[in-house]
Parts: C-alpha cells; sequence; structure tokens
C-alpha cells in the first residue's frame, strides 16, 4: 500500500482562522457557565435593520426567488452595489463588472485565484486581516509581509513597500480602514501609493468593507478615486456586513476590469453558482434603502471607541493608538510583557492573551493571528456595558 496523504498538501498547509478560533473558545466557555466577555469577533451586536429583513420576508413570497438565478447576481442588486461604488468609491462602473459573493472572503478568495500564477508575489501591509495569506496561499501566490507599528499609526509607506518589491510582485493588497487596526490611510497617502503601485505596473486588491464605518470627520478614500488611472488594474472587495449588520447574511461582491471580472464568473459559476436570493433581495433594500439606521449604528461605534481606547490606554503596560475606522482597538503590549503575573510571565501576545482568558476571563485575539506578535485586537462591536467590563478586568489583572 502507498503512502498517500489522505489531506491534499495545499490544504493541509492553511491555518484555522485565529479570530474565529479564539471565538469559539469564548463561546464555548460561556456555554460552561463562565462569565467570558469576547472582543474576538468582527462582528456587530446590532440587529439586522427591520426594512432589510422585511424584503427578506417579502421575498420569500415570490416563487422566482426559489430557482437557480445568474451565477454574478441579481441585476438589480449589480445595479445597487454600481451606484454604491460610484457614490462611495468614485468609479463609475457599469453592474457588468459586478459580481455577487458569498461574503465579502468569497471575494477576496477569488480575485487571488484570477490574478495569481504559482510564485507571483503579493505584498500584505502588516498588522493583517488573519485570511489574507491563505487565500494568497491557496492561489499558489506568496504573501510578502511589510510590517508598520503603533510608532506608524499602523500605516506602511511607499519606501517600505518599495524596498518589499521584486520581480516577482505582481499584486499590492490595499486595506483602508483596516482590519484588525482601525487605521486609515489619509487621501495624500492613500495617492502616493496609488501612484507608486501604477508607476510599478502592479495590480491592486482593495478590500473596501469597512469604508463607511469611519469617524471624526475622516473619509477613506478609495485608490480608485485617488488614482483614476489604476481602474484597468484595480479589483474592489466588499459587501454589507459590516455596514448593515449582515454577517451572517453572507453577501459580498467584487468589481474589477471586464476581462477579469469574466474570469472570475466563469470561476463562480463551477464554485457555487448564485448566492442564495433571499439574501440578495436583502441586500438590495439595504443599499437602496434607509440609511438612518446605518447612521445610528456608525454612531454607537464612534461612542464605544472613545471610550474603548480611554480604558485601554488606563492599562498598565497598553498603547493603543485611536482608530479612526472599522471598529477595532489595535494595542500594543510589548510593555506588559515579561513581568510576573499570578504566578506566570507572559513573553508573547500570544501567552498574555490565554492569561487574561484565563485569570480575568475576557477574549482577545493575539497579535500573531495578524502578523508580528506585542499586540492585541479588541473588537468594540458588543454592548456597552460588557465592553467596560471586560476592559476594567484586565485592568485590575495587569495592576497587580
Amino acid at each position: 500500500m502507498t503512502n498517500i496523504s489522505r489531506l491534499s498538501k495545499k490544504i493541509g498547509a492553511i491555518a484555522e482562522s485565529a479570530t474565529l478560533k479564539v471565538d469559539a473558545k469564548a463561546k464555548a466557555l460561556q456555554a460552561e457557565g463562565r462569565p467570558v466577555i469576547s472582543y474576538a469577533a468582527g462582528e456587530p451586536d446590532f440587529p439586522t435593520p427591520p426594512h432589510i429583513v422585511d424584503a427578506a420576508r417579502a421575498a420569500l413570497d415570490d416563487p422566482k426567488n426559489f430557482r437557480y438565478t445568474a451565477a454574478a447576481g441579481l441585476p438589480e442588486l449589480r445595479e445597487a452595489i454600481a451606484a454604491k461604488t460610484a457614490r462611495d468609491s468614485g468609479w463609475e462602473v457599469p453592474a457588468s463588472q459586478v459580481i455577487v459573493t458569498n461574503g465579502g472572503k468569497q471575494a477576496v478568495y477569488q480575485a487571488f485565484q484570477v490574478l495569481l500564477d504559482p510564485g507571483d508575489e503579493v505584498l500584505v501591509p502588516a498588522p493583517y486581516w488573519t485570511s489574507y495569506p491563505e487565500a494568497i496561499q491557496l492561489a499558489d501566490g506568496v504573501p510578502v509581509e511589510v510590517f508598520a507599528g503603533a510608532d506608524q499609526g499602523y500605516k506602511v509607506t511607499v519606501e517600505q513597500l518599495e524596498a518589499a518589491r521584486t520581480e516577482r510582485t505582481k499584486v499590492l493588497l490595499f486595506v483602508s480602514p483596516s482590519n484588525p487596526t482601525g487605521a486609515v490611510y489619509t487621501p495624500e497617502e492613500t495617492t502616493a501609493i496609488g501612484e507608486w503601485a501604477e508607476a510599478n505596473g502592479l495590480w491592486i486588491v482593495a478590500d473596501e468593507i469597512y469604508q463607511n464605518l469611519v469617524y471624526d470627520g475622516v473619509r477613506a478614500v478609495s485608490i480608485v478615486e485617488a488614482v483614476p488611472a489604476l481602474t484597468d488594474r484595480t479589483i474592489l472587495v466588499n459587501g454589507v456586513a459590516k455596514t448593515y449588520a449582515m454577517t451572517g447574511w453572507r453577501l459580498g461582491w467584487m468589481i474589477g476590469p471586464a476581462d477579469i471580472i469574466k474570469g472570475a464568473a466563469n470561476l463562480q459559476s463551477h464554485l457555487c453558482s448564485n448566492v442564495n436570493n433571499i439574501a440578495q433581495r436583502a441586500a438590495i433594500a439595504a443599499l437602496n434603502g434607509p440609511q438612518e439606521p446605518i447612521e445610528e449604528m456608525r454612531l454607537a461605534f464612534d461612542r464605544r471607541r472613545k471610550l474603548i481606547v480611554d480604558e485601554l490606554n488606563r492599562v498598565p503596560g497598553f498603547h493603543c493608538p485611536t482608530p479612526e475606522g472599522a471598529f477595532y482597538a489595535y494595542v500594543d503590549v510589548t510593555g506588559a510583557l515579561g513581568r510576573e503575573i499570578r504566578g506566570t510571565t507572559p513573553r508573547t501576545s500570544l501567552e498574555l492573551a490565554d492569561l487574561i482568558l484565563s485569570e480575568a476571563e475576557v477574549a482577545a485575539v493575539p497579535g500573531e493571528a495578524f502578523g508580528p506578535s506585542g499586540y492585541l485586537r479588541f473588537s468594540y462591536a458588543l454592548g456597552d456595558e460588557a465592553l467596560l467590563e471586560g476592559v476594567r478586568r484586565i485592568q485590575t489583572l495587569l495592576a497587580e
């Protein structure tokens, strides 16, 4: 009998999503009756707005939604997405260059599948969302980490990108606002990076899932708005999950040049065909319907942002820059490492996260999930009372 692995090398090399792993551990402890407060999942605690849910209910009464539809998405939804893209990203794109996907995560996956050949390199600014490197490697690409710490506001520079570029570099990943840091590139920074990418003939994959969750009067300028010449070499990925509190509806999209979108449509026709029609009808209502409930959620996130940053900066050894977007606080915890806490001396952010979970019953995601050690990510997309209680527990623990 030959010694053949039961699992392919490609799939065997995939790391489990660290954010989902920490969240699952927290939920398991909660199920055991432990009062665990979790900052792990990037998921709004608000219910999906009623007018969106009503649209889904109405869709259930129409038998046409029980049948296969076009793999690329319902025409009405693709039109709504094109209008949103023109409005928020400054790209007047035809609906034919839009593909509706099963969440933004599938859009990210398909973007790299259609762009990369074996050995192609992708510049990945770090800290990065945990799924980016895995999606790149599943497309036989090579993720190249370019790190910016708290001293840079977690934003990479053109000089750093140029130092990391090689003859194998094909794609730059650009994410603003960022998960996990909440960092938002200024219009000038976005323009400089876009012009550098255009001058070097690079493709851009721009994840704009948090573009509407910004604060302090900041606007997340799309890289294609900053540098219109990039529209022929850019894929935008986005979705309704974060802005509209629709994480479980699994509705995202990708936008790009016509030939790229045609290839992605071919891929999706074999991969999964059309996205759930009820979710698509709900997404039409989200994009075209009243936006006042969305603004109410954004204002709540803003209030929580100010609270959590202030409280985290009171924790001994913590340094938390103020995020301008998304709903995450990314804390430099290097000042809290290397000292004894209740008989344990954490040397890494992973060890510190484990200590905080076991001793304070608070779950945060360690920096190892997003790049270098030395950081913790806190999602403030949870209720105000729990948000404050969790940080107070950490303050007490680390003050000992």
